[in-house]
């Protein structure tokens, strides 16, 4: 972790911003990140790991028709699962990562690389798009947690 992602979760603890998570691609990277700095059990309140689909239908109640209709690393897809984590537990940020971290997974139209983040505050929700280079799984995942942190900072300005 570097300095600037240790400022972003400590700014996140001073102003008392309560946050949870929904990750697939990331596998818990970015709720461990977080985590990893003292103190965060002040703002942390919920991190869920809903790497398969079977897990994003049971546990944050993704419809099997939107699965099956946009892929599980879609905008839509994505947006469901930060609306449903926001629901589980009311923090005041919720975010969403799904995507295809490689090194196989992706097509043509979903290459490896392809992630989109939610990022619910309020009622405002912004869902992103990022297409990284493949450069390896970890390179995307940290990528990806990375790209994360700086979409919260940016809207707890």
């Amino acid at each position: 972790m570097n300095i600037k992602e240790k400022k972003i979760i400590k700014k996140l603890i001073k102003k008392k911003i309560s946050i949870s998570t929904a990750e697939s691609c990331t596998g818990g990277m970015l709720a461990s990140t977080i985590t990893s700095i003292p103190g965060s059990s002040k703002i942390f309140r919920l991190g869920l790991i809903t790497y398969s689909n079977k897990s994003k239908v049971n546990m944050l109640k993704i419809s099997n028709k939107t699965l099956k209709k946009y892929g599980a690393v879609s905008k839509e897809v994505c947006l469901d699962m930060v609306k449903k984590i926001n629901n589980l537990y009311k923090t005041k940020i919720s975010i969403s990562v799904t995507g295809i971290a490689g090194p196989g997974g992706g097509t043509m139209k979903k290459p490896v690389g392809l992630v989109y983040i939610g990022i619910l505050k309020g009622k405002k929700i912004l869902i992103n798009k990022f297409l990284f280079k493949n450069k390896g799984r970890q390179y995307i995942q940290k990528l990806t947690v990375n790209r994360s942190l700086q979409l919260i900072s940016n809207i707890i300005k």
